[in-house]
């Protein structure tokens, strides 16, 4: 049975004992030798496919090659075996941070990768890479990795939950640093104590503002998982050797929630698994089949099947509004009041987080991709950019008290399109959630999974790399250490050669 974990600030004269803490419970909750269910076993499998789909999709584009080989130009600390980087041989090891760092922002460079939104923002596969570059780096088994991913997926999405981040402008990947920690100690079986200092400096060091997803996006919107990746293993690397973090992190009187978030007076319910509880919250995420912004998937799907329906010329059009959440306006809508978010010249990650421009593209092509539908041609298309010069957002009282709805029969990500013709005609039409979501027309299945992995790798693995992957994948409990350590992808001969090599301080 869930517990709920009443957090408030505390002044530095009122003990609150370390039992008390939100981060002394998170540990306890990794250190919980609790099974992983099959049903959770299955998702985290789907997912490690998920992840390294993207991965692949985007091992060519500058900052994953960037971040590629800062990893690269780092040796393998002397502690372990070192773990593999996406894209390289398997035998090209780096040190497990620096492993992290790389694939943590080839996971995320797309924006193509799984997705919990809540009270909060989150992306919890992004738990993946520094969860396996650990469990590479030491010399654990796919059993081993599959707790520890488990209890990543577990401790992100409670926090996502019930702490609001991005109210106060905190980037969402606060949330993601105690899980990642959370995760890294539940697979090398720490003691409490230690996971516990982990989970404290793991925050600590992963606060930071949300302008990396404000105005012109900038290519750190992908490093800042990877980063807090990176973090969670040396908070995890400190602890073991036993150096402590600051404490109360959460409730002190100078800590997170009362200078970062709600305040000195704030109080937040955070579930939390129940002692020898199952770690199920995995199944409460869903991935992206469409390369966007997760709050702009459904919105896709509702483009896709008006695209059949109407020609949808600029000439034609008077007015298109999206009556959405207020999440949704303000984040990727015109609520942001973001001038970028209508500049046909904008970056990717800008363009990624522009509601008015992913609509106009998904109504014109029937469709979207994940290379074509961002490319300054497309973006700067005449008759695309007087359209989407027309898309404008709104926010509706009932589809954010639907995306806030804990009943996730109701929860909802979409809206309702007001098409306004010029000669008067008015179409309507609305969608809840996309077709990929659980609830949605075409839920993703294991099947899909695969198939995505297979698309995107297509161009940059050989047929026989993809087969061995997801042969080891789909066996992921089963794994042996030697099995763990082959967990990554392989370029074809010469795809690493075609990105840029860019030369910094390492």
């Amino acid at each position: 049975m869930t517990v709920t974990h009443h957090l408030r600030v505390h002044r530095s004269d009122e003990h609150l004992p370390r039992e008390g803490q939100l981060a002394w419970r998170i540990a306890e909750i990794a250190a919980d030798p609790v099974g992983v269910d099959d049903d959770v076993t299955e998702m985290i499998i789907n997912r490690v496919i998920d992840n390294a789909a993207v991965a692949a999709a985007s091992l060519r584009r500058a900052p994953v090659s960037a971040a590629r080989q800062q990893a690269l130009d780092h040796a393998v600390s002397v502690g372990g075996s070192g773990a593999t980087v996406f894209g390289c041989a398997l035998e090209r090891r780096t040190s497990p941070e620096w492993a992290a760092w790389a694939n943590g922002v080839a996971v995320r460079e797309l924006d193509y990768h799984d997705t919990f939104l809540a009270a909060d923002y989150s992306h919890p596969g992004d738990n993946i890479p520094p969860i396996l570059a650990v469990a590479q780096h030491v010399g654990v088994d796919g059993a081993a990795l599959v707790r520890g991913l488990a209890t990543g997926y577990e401790i992100q999405i409670d926090l996502v939950r019930a702490i609001c981040l991005h109210k106060h402008k905190i980037d969402h990947v606060a949330h993601l640093g105690p899980s990642a920690a959370a995760g890294i100690g539940t697979l090398l079986g720490l003691p409490v104590e230690t996971i516990y200092q982990a989970v404290g400096q793991a925050l600590h060091t992963t606060t930071a503002t949300r302008q990396s997803r404000k105005g012109e996006i900038s290519t750190w919107k992908a490093h800042a998982p990877a980063f807090a990746g990176k973090m969670a293993i040396e908070a995890v690397d400190r602890a073991m050797r036993g150096e402590t973090s600051p404490s109360p992190i959460y409730e002190g009187e100078d800590g997170v929630i009362a200078w970062m978030l709600d305040g000195p007076d704030a109080s937040y319910e955070v579930p939390l698994p129940a002692e020898g509880e199952s770690k199920r919250g995995i199944l409460d995420s869903y991935t992206k089949e469409h390369s966007a912004e997760y709050q702009a998937q459904a919105w896709i799907d509702l483009a896709r099947k008006l695209h059949g329906e109407a020609a949808f010329d600029p000439a034609d059009v008077a007015s298109i509004v999206l009556h959405t959440s207020h999440h949704t306006h303000y984040v990727i809508g015109s609520g942001a009041n973001d001038p970028q978010k209508y500049d046909p010249t904008a970056s990717r990650e800008t363009l990624d987080h522009s509601i008015p421009y992913i609509f106009a593209v998904a109504l014109q092509d029937g469709g979207w991709h994940h290379v074509d539908s961002y490319t300054p041609e497309r973006a700067g298309r005449e008759d695309t950019v007087a359209l989407w010069h027309k898309i404008t957002t709104a926010e509706d009282a009932e589809w954010t008290r639907r995306y806030h709805s804990e009943d996730p029969n109701e929860k909802a990500f979409g809206g309702r399109v007001v098409v306004t013709l010029n000669d008067g005609t008015v179409i309507e039409d609305e969608i809840a959630v996309a077709d990929a979501h659980p609830l949605g027309a075409r839920p993703f299945a294991r099947a899909d999974y695969v198939a995505k992995f297979r698309l995107l790798a297509e161009p940059v693995l050989s047929p026989e790399e993809i087969d061995r992957f997801l042969a080891l994948a789909e066996r992921l409990p089963e794994l042996s250490v030697d099995e763990v350590r082959q967990l990554s992808i392989v370029a074809l001969l010469g795809v690493l050669a075609t990105a840029p090599a860019p030369k910094g301080l390492f």
